[in-house]
């Protein structure tokens, strides 16, 4: 396999990853790991904990080759649109493909053809809709619970007064293995302000695994907070920014130093 895109770059795409995106993608990977594994040590917890998922979303198909030829092997996109055209385009390469945002029940058929892995259940519906789908394309799927844990109305995910009556209602829905709980923390540079967001997930993820002990994960933690996540017990961070550079989207701006011409 080639290290280099299969389609040329362009103007905006060059200006954006650069004239070697195959050594800034290794560079930042490797730059990610050693933070994650720093963390990890003054949490007095074991790297292999923790699972690094890169999250894609933006980034072209034909530059994600490069990301693949990097070492990266799990693909998170938030948007069911995008992932499916990325998954045809890259059909041949070995990728996990798992989902991260919010997703509407009329997509499930979308979702179950090649999704790996689910992070944002987030109501009774969704979850039979799934089981059905999943029923009839003979698969099962990974999934965690998504639980507004900032309380602010702008974020999907349940509110965790519902979440114990979903989890008491999984074993309804045999297709799906629920790993865990996800949530997104508030977009601060405040880590006063962050930290109750994981240390909230984190209990409801004790009171849930108790119901079902299928639940122990926490995905929880991004670019600008995966380390204060890594101290609260995440056992999944979803990194893409510090990977892949800033986004040409508003929420580049979500962390200081990714916006663009931050330092």
């Amino acid at each position: 396999m080639t290290d280099q895109p299969t389609a040329p770059f362009s103007p905006d795409e060059l200006a954006r990853f650069g004239a070697d995106p195959l050594t800034t993608f290794r560079d930042n990977l490797a730059a990610v790991e050693q933070r994650i594994a720093r963390a990890c040590a003054q949490a007095g917890r074991n790297r292999a904990e923790v699972r690094l998922l890169p999250i894609t979303k933006t980034v072209p198909a034909h530059v994600l080759r490069l990301a693949f030829a990097a070492g990266i092997r799990d693909f998170g996109e938030n948007k069911i649109q995008e992932a499916m055209g990325k998954h045809e385009a890259l059909s041949d390469l070995d990728i996990r493909w798992c989902i991260v945002g919010h997703l509407q029940t009329n997509k499930v058929k979308f979702l179950t053809r090649f999704a790996h892995e689910f992070h944002a259940l987030d109501s009774l519906r969704l979850a039979e809709a799934l089981d059905r789908r999943l029923a009839q394309e003979g698969r099962d799927l990974d999934v965690y619970l998504q639980v507004n844990t900032s309380d602010e109305d702008s974020k999907f995910g349940l509110h965790p007064d519902e979440l114990l009556p979903l989890v008491e209602a999984l074993p309804r829905f045999p297709r799906l293995r629920p790993k865990g709980l996800m949530t997104l923390a508030l977009f601060s540079a405040d880590m006063d302000r962050v930290r109750p967001c994981f240390a909230r997930l984190r209990a409801l993820r004790d009171k849930a695994r108790a119901v079902d002990p299928r639940i122990e994960g926490l995905s929880m933690g991004m670019s600008g907070d995966y380390e204060l996540a890594i101290a609260e017990g995440a056992t999944v961070v979803r990194v893409g920014q510090a990977i892949f550079g800033a986004r040409p989207t508003p929420d580049s701006l979500y962390w200081p130093g990714f916006a663009p011409g931050a330092t």
